[in-house]
């Protein structure tokens, strides 16, 4: 069995190959405003958020991928952890960028990446719907993404880039854009994914840099067994996973499937619970 969690190496930063997600922290359910509610209601203080930090710091799973300009608590859940652990941990921050090709917004993108800096970040992707504005599918280019990536740079963060659309993989590594790692949304259910997913794969598969891949279970769509063993299985082995959790519990569950599907074994794992409990949802006589 693994004894340490695979890593891989990002722009010459040592990172596992399992990412903390947060969008079940942070209030992001991608399911109703009810869920969305309910997470926000259990973490809104930093102290459960820190919980699950601590869970994967046990493993060593010490990179975690977020909103910390929109979720203010997560960078002080960061602390929290770091504190009880002794571990140090590497943030990821999607910053939400002011697009718009003017003097005014330029300044503004500029004073985002730079607080980016300022609240720890070892790597800066700015967000997806942002990044998706500078796209230009008849030249295949995306023009002015020189700009914001030399602010990254001179902020003294590595560059990454958020993607939902494949293209930005392609157009970044075809213009040979300053870029270390890509975020792509992959899993076995197609959740959000703008092409299909044997498509998906042949764009994660040709990239130039490792690959983040984001909503392996589909936002709960379905079970981690499932859906980080086809992610592990299908993915390189310099590419990365992020799952978010909405417990420290679960970030237990998850770090042993994840494992188990690198390894490919079975997880040892407590079964669900069930009003009858027979052999065959147990898995023996």
């Amino acid at each position: 069995m693994i004894k340490e969690f695979p890593r891989t190496i990002v722009g010459g930063v040592s990172l596992p190959r399992m990412i903390i997600g947060c969008n079940w922290i942070s209030g992001f359910s991608h399911k109703s405003a009810a869920g969305d509610s309910m997470i926000r209601r259990n973490h809104s203080q930093p102290e459960s958020a820190s919980a699950i930090f601590e869970a994967f710091l046990e493993e060593d799973v010490n990179a975690v991928l977020g909103l910390f300009g929109v979720d203010t608590n997560l960078r002080k859940a960061v602390d929290l952890a770091q504190e009880k652990t002794g571990k140090e941990m590497i943030l990821l921050d999607e910053p939400i960028l002011n697009m718009d090709n003017t003097p005014m917004a330029r300044h503004e993108a500029e004073l985002e990446i730079k607080a980016c800096a300022r609240r720890g970040a070892k790597f800066c992707l700015p967000l997806h719907s942002c990044i998706e504005q500078l796209i230009n599918k008849n030249t295949e280019t995306m023009d002015r993404l020189p700009d914001y990536l030399a602010m990254i740079r001179e902020a003294g963060m590595v560059p990454g880039l958020s993607a939902h659309m494949p293209e930005v993989i392609q157009y970044a590594d075809k213009n040979e854009y300053d870029v270390e790692t890509y975020i792509q949304i992959y899993n076995c259910m197609g959740f959000l994914m703008q092409v299909e997913i044997e498509s998906v794969i042949k764009v994660i598969h040709n990239a130039k840099k490792p690959v983040i891949t984001i909503k392996p279970c589909a936002a709960g769509r379905t079970t981690p067994f499932v859906g980080l063993n086809f992610v592990y299985n299908t993915i390189r082995p310099q590419d990365m996973v992020c799952i978010g959790c909405f417990n420290a519990n679960e970030a237990y569950e998850d770090l042993e499937y994840a494992k188990a599907a690198i390894e490919r074994r079975q997880p040892i794992v407590s079964h669900r619970n069930s009003p009858l409990s027979t052999t065959v949802i147990k898995g023996s006589i």
